[in-house]
């Protein structure tokens, strides 16, 4: 069964005061830390690039949180889970969702973030018998009045059939909360046949990339984006600047380009 693990805060967490109309968001799948083919662990070169773009919330898919045997296999293995590891200084409050467990240890979605989680929990999507799947449902506490802000991060199955039931499970989420509420979704939806559209718009989502070009973002595979995997959608908030980042050193870095774009309140 998946489970969330305890919202975290780094040793260099500073109080955030000051009130936001703005923040950036971006979503990238980490791959656990390796380059697409396996072939190499590039977890501290992803670090540094996912602290170039600074966006105040990062959505994370495929993260380790415990590995028996790789912190032996690769010196620069981090002491850390992977999600803290990435959180650095940057990001003082952090949530995991562990999806799979296996004997050698487990990987989920996680959420870094610069501003309060007051609370998270984690969806089990799985299907019986096949991948081990997760939802991680963030609230955040924004800076200034307080407002509550609703981040999702999403990654779904292989199968078409199995992302049409978690779909449907992410959409029973979606209507428990206030019709007002602010809410971002955001991960890798798999989603290649585009089915997943008829689902989320009706629940009032809208993707980011979709409204400004007429379709999702292509980010899969990460060297040459041909499948439009990756999603940024929105509900009560107003998105610009949507960013595929296709280029050095993230086309490198990772199987999915990330996606960022920003968010006004």
């Amino acid at each position: 069964m998946s489970v969330p693990e305890p919202v975290g805060t780094t040793d260099e967490q500073q109080p955030i005061i000051s009130a936001v109309s703005r923040f950036t968001v971006l979503t990238v799948n980490t791959h656990k830390g390796f380059t697409a083919l396996n072939r190499r662990f590039i977890l501290p070169e992803l670090r540094e690039a996912v602290r170039s773009v600074s966006a105040d919330v990062v959505f994370l898919q495929e993260v380790h949180g415990t590995h028996e045997h790789h912190p032996q296999r690769y010196l620069n293995w981090p002491a850390m889970p992977q999600y803290e590891f990435l959180a650095d200084t940057l990001w003082p409050q952090f949530a995991y969702g562990r999806n799979a467990v296996y004997p050698a240890g487990d990987h989920g979605n996680a959420l870094l973030s610069k501003f309060q989680i007051i609370r998270h929990d984690n969806l089990d999507v799985s299907i019986s018998g096949h991948e081990n799947r997760g939802i991680l449902h963030c609230v955040l506490r924004m800076p200034g009045d307080g407002r509550e802000v609703h981040a999702i991060c999403v990654h779904l199955g292989l199968r078409e059939s199995h992302r049409t039931a978690q779909l449907k499970l992410l959409t029973q989420r979606l209507e428990e909360l206030p019709q007002d509420a602010p809410v971002v979704v955001a991960g890798d939806f798999n989603d290649w046949r585009l089915r997943a559209e008829a689902l989320l718009q009706p629940c009032g989502l809208r993707e980011v990339f979709a409204q400004l070009h007429g379709k999702p973002a292509r980010s899969f595979p990460a060297r040459w984006p041909a499948l439009r995997l990756d999603r940024i959608y929105v509900r009560n908030l107003k998105a610009s600047h949507p960013q595929v980042l296709a280029a050095r050193p993230w086309s490198h870095l990772s199987d999915h380009a990330p996606l960022s774009v920003e968010i006004e309140l």
